[in-house]
């Protein structure tokens, strides 16, 4: 599921969505505008997104921000590194739509 597909579903659920390129631009604009919960492409263009989730994780702002990791990594050992890296959770490509949206609600809710 591509990133402009998954935006049209979120803001159709009543969310507000944030999107950004790359690594850099996510931290950017998270830090002017705290999101709730971040979804995070692991194979990100320049800096991967374990990369980019340890530069929220030392981010004093958004350290606590629920990072969802959303990736093309199905293999086995993928979900259980990127758990232990720190993600809150993990889903592969394609992306069940239902599944994503009752772990962001159930992220959301519990925040």
């Amino acid at each position: 599921m591509g990133r402009e597909l998954l935006r049209t579903v979120l803001e159709k659920e009543g969310y507000a969505v944030m999107e950004a390129r790359d690594g850099a631009e996510a931290l950017e604009k998270a830090d002017q505008d705290t999101p709730d919960l971040v979804l995070l492409d692991v194979n990100l263009p320049s800096r991967d997104g374990y990369q980019v989730l340890q530069d929220f994780r030392n981010h004093q702002k958004l350290a606590d921000i629920p990072v969802l990791a959303i990736t093309a990594n199905g293999m086995r050992g993928d979900r259980e590194k990127c758990l232990a890296e720190g993600f809150n959770a993990y889903h592969s490509k394609p992306v069940s739509l239902t599944n994503l949206r009752e772990e962001i609600s159930r992220f959301l809710s519990a925040g």
